[in-house]
């Protein structure tokens, strides 16, 4: 049985009230003549964003969000000296609570849960998921907006295709109305957007990307919020966002899920990869506390739009963003998988693709060039990169459970390469593998997947999404 007053208390996310529908009777079947209809809590007032394209104004603010700072930066510390205590033995070690009820965990005490921001940590971080998912609401209905019918079905995708994508913004105005509850009053609403694609096939390429660094800007930080109430309902609609990358990458003709494990990225490096395409942001909006690296870009990325892509040529991407989209339109005919009827080189959408000749492979040159700090980027060009790094000299290969480093060789101003780098998360798993991040760094820190934001001291530039599979 799901009693209303269970639904009543998932949704009472304060401060908004308003998310709680009345209380009604327990109902046992949808099929039942006499079942009342509960009351749906309202979703968050959406509007079609009418304008795109770069900033072209004045900032009247610049910078992040900032108080007393004190410190430099975190300290590394040891373990706690009570993380190891635990027997892990396979038995009750402690006395249980209730039947059926190991000792232990967080929030099992039968405290009843606020769903709210409970540290400015908290905050700041939905802040930014929210950012993300205003964007992919948009982002999604201008690719169905800005082609036709027949440029979708030139790119092998169907009205039923079309319908999943619609589907899929219907899910964000859930998640941003989630958001936004959480947050209350202040909560960033709706912005303008700049987007790099042209085709059909740059918008697809564009999403699997945008939900990427999306999803792992989630993961990143889930785990350290404060506030464990609102980490589960963010938790719930992160796991969407995860199906909606891996659908994008079916209709880019990729291998869904080529890894074993998805990354977490820090919270700046997710704002990083986010807020060149934002172009305006309304007066007063809530501003962001995070990091704007230098921007990085990997000349020679892995063109999957291409049978091999070991004849991409440098620059062969929709602008020179750190996650921009490949640029269908340089690929010749001949040399373009769409086109392509080989198993094994045809890159139409489909449930899946194992390609013959993988796009990236270990001992791949790989070259970058990257702009100075001081850069201004963001809503209304209000943020301004920086970095407290001194010179590169290596590069971060962020993938799976693994942060993985390669010398850098700087080859002249703003520009380098390194060797992509053979390693495995476990054997049998190439850790660097589908959509994943790279940045220049002045160190090679050892780091593990829940201490990565202590990389940040250390960035120069970047992040970079690397096209691996």
């Amino acid at each position: 049985m799901f009693s209303q007053s269970t639904l009543a208390a998932i949704l009472a996310i304060a401060p908004a009230a308003f998310a709680v529908p009345a209380p009604q009777a327990a109902y046992y079947s949808a099929l039942a003549s006499d079942v009342p209809t509960p009351v749906a809590p309202p979703a968050v007032s959406v509007t079609d964003v009418t304008s795109h394209g770069p900033y072209t104004g004045i900032p009247t603010t610049t910078g992040a969000l900032s108080t007393v700072v004190l410190a430099a930066s975190i300290p590394a510390l040891p373990a706690n000296p009570t993380a190891h205590l635990y027997p892990s033995n396979g038995k009750l070690n402690d006395p249980e609570p209730a039947p059926y009820t190991p000792a232990g965990g967080l929030g099992t005490n039968g405290t009843e849960p606020v769903y709210n921001a409970k540290s400015d940590f908290d905050y700041e971080s939905l802040a930014l998921a929210l950012y993300q998912e205003w964007i992919e609401l948009d982002l999604f209905h201008n690719g169905l907006a800005t082609f036709s019918v027949a440029d979708f079905e030139a790119a092998g995708l169907t009205a039923e295709d079309r319908a999943l994508i619609e589907f899929m913004a219907d899910q964000e105005v859930g998640h941003a109305t989630l958001i936004t509850n959480i947050l209350g009053a202040e909560a960033p609403v709706q912005c303008a957007y700049n987007y790099p694609y042209t085709t059909v096939r740059e918008f697809i390429d564009f999403c699997q990307k945008l939900t990427r660094f999306g999803e792992s800007g989630v993961y990143g930080f889930l785990n350290h919020l404060d506030s464990r109430e609102a980490g589960q309902l963010l938790l719930q609609s992160i796991s969407t966002e995860a199906r909606q990358q891996m659908i994008f990458r079916q209709f880019d003709g990729l291998f869904p899920m080529p890894v074993w494990f998805e990354t977490g990225i820090p919270q700046s490096w997710a704002w990083t990869l986010l807020a060149p395409y934002i172009s305006s942001c309304p007066a007063n909006q809530t501003r962001l506390a995070w990091q704007n690296f230098p921007a990085l870009t990997i000349v020679n990325q892995p063109d999957a739009a291409r049978i091999n892509a070991n004849r991409t040529t440098d620059g062969e991407t929709a602008g020179d963003t750190a996650s921009a989209p490949f640029n269908e339109t340089v690929v010749p005919a001949v040399d373009s998988c769409l086109n392509s009827t080989v198993v094994g080189e045809n890159c139409s959408p489909a449930v899946t693709h194992n390609r013959s000749i993988p796009l990236s492979f270990p001992g791949r040159e790989v070259f970058f060039s990257w702009e100075a700090p001081g850069q201004a980027v963001g809503p209304n060009n209000s943020y301004v990169t920086a970095s407290s790094a001194s010179a590169p000299s290596f590069v971060a290969w962020v993938t799976q459970l693994n942060l993985t480093y390669s010398p850098l060789t700087v080859t002249g101003a703003n520009t380098g390469k390194t060797i992509q780098p053979d390693v495995s998360t476990y054997a049998g798993d190439p850790a660097i593998n589908g959509t994943m991040f790279v940045a220049l760094t002045d160190s090679d820190l050892f780091l593990t997947p829940f201490n990565l934001s202590m990389i940040n001291p250390h960035v120069f530039a970047g992040p970079a999404l690397y096209q691996a599979g």
